[in-house]
């Protein structure tokens, strides 16, 4: 069992309709010190790719990819969820639907920030259905880059997304994978790495 797995099994709290609350440390409330493991992890996994950005998502995401960026010593960049007066016009958008929220989101990253020298590293928080994921790689694939590999904190591998972005042919990692939880009795059951 890995650093994360422990944590998971520690904090983690097994919610109805396959929800996994790590808000007291991941998500809302973040352990500092879990999340420079979380960078020096994904750097480990990653760190033979020529990164030149890290990608995320606001909001869940963008402090765990400001601590791979830092291991990287490259740029994060995060797709917005909304437009506003300080974005510049030329932006890059894609729809994505929410698992957790249950909506749909145009996401942007302005043209400035992405190009197609850019050699990314995609970084979320969690994978369900793959949605974020695939808008931010439709993104970068609009912006000319490359999308190097994605770094994926806790993937659930009973849903979709995992095998639809490995189908892809992206190098996935994920820190811990899920392939099963009860909220009756709270057991999280781990895919073994």
């Amino acid at each position: 069992m890995n650093f994360l797995e422990e944590r998971i099994l520690k904090d983690g709290i097994v919610k109805p309709n396959n929800v996994l609350k790590v808000d007291s440390f991941l998500n809302h409330q973040m352990d500092i010190s879990l999340m420079e493991e979380i960078g020096r992890e994904f750097h480990r996994r990653f760190g033979d790719k020529n990164i030149t950005k890290v990608l995320t998502i606001e909001a869940s995401g963008i402090g765990i990819a400001c601590f791979v960026a830092r291991e990287f010593g490259v740029p994060m960049v995060f797709a917005k969820k909304s437009h506003s007066i300080n974005i510049d016009s030329e932006v890059y958008t894609a729809e994505v639907e929410s698992f957790t929220h249950k909506n749909k989101n145009n996401i942007i990253v302005s043209r400035k920030f992405l190009n197609q020298d850019d050699h990314i590293l995609i970084i979320d928080d969690f994978l369900a259905n793959g949605c974020a994921l695939q808008g931010l790689i439709a993104i970068s694939k609009a912006a000319g880059a490359s999308v190097e590999g994605i770094g994926i904190v806790i993937e659930k591998g009973f849903q979709i997304g995992g095998q639809v972005i490995r189908n892809l042919g992206i190098q996935l990692e994920s820190l811990a994978i899920i392939d099963a939880m009860d909220s009756d009795t709270g057991s999280i059951t781990f895919r073994e790495q």
